[in-house]
């Protein structure tokens, strides 16, 4: 059996050349040695609409367009904690265009979003940090003599309902720390050490 022979750029523009001036399909695949099958298609297809490259779709056509895309790129950037459900409410109010939730994730994957936790620190006021800074400086040079006789706690709370106040942040990587990317708690009970 022969192999199939790949058709590079210009191979299509030349069969149909030699078809317009005159050659029938034997003789011009006798010429650059093309299946007759090919040549027909490719003279079917020229005579349909008048082009001879190829059409390559891949999977379903896009719901969003490219002004949609960055609609939703924009209103995510602006309110970070939204979910997808609640754009895809907004997309379609705004636009009249219904997209699963599924296909947001990948929209806001390609612009380099992506639903992460965000992170959780304790807001501090300036005296706070006075304070630990005047307790580090303190401690700074403690010996492990001395630290040995340091008792650390930290008592945790335990749920057993599943977390259902749980947040994610919409962000691009490496931007974890950023003021906007983070959530201020305060801290349930008090941790601490105690000598």
């Amino acid at each position: 059996m022969a192999q199939r022979k790949h058709l590079d750029d210009f191979l299509p523009s030349r069969i149909i050349g030699r078809l317009e001036c005159g050659r029938n399909q034997l003789e011009v695949y006798e010429e650059l040695a093309i299946s007759q099958s090919v040549i027909s298609r490719l003279r079917q297809r020229f005579q349909g609409d008048g082009n001879v490259s190829r059409c390559y779709h891949t999977g379903c056509p896009r719901v969003t367009t490219p002004n949609e895309d960055r609609y939703l790129a924009v209103t995510f950037k602006r309110n970070r904690r939204s979910t997808a459900s609640d754009l895809s409410r907004q997309l379609s109010s705004a636009t009249g265009t219904a997209v699963s939730k599924q296909t947001l994730y990948r929209r806001l994957g390609h612009i380099g979003l992506y639903a992460r936790r965000p992170v959780r620190c304790v807001p501090l006021t300036t005296t706070h940090c006075r304070l630990r800074l005047t307790c580090s400086r303190e401690h700074a040079l403690w010996t492990p003599q001395q630290w040995s006789c340091v008792m650390f706690f930290d008592e945790s709370r335990f749920s057993l309902q599943s977390d259902s106040r749980r947040t994610f942040v919409w962000r691009a990587p490496g931007t974890r720390y950023l003021q906007e990317n983070t959530i201020e708690r305060h801290r349930y009970s008090g941790a601490g050490w105690l000598v």
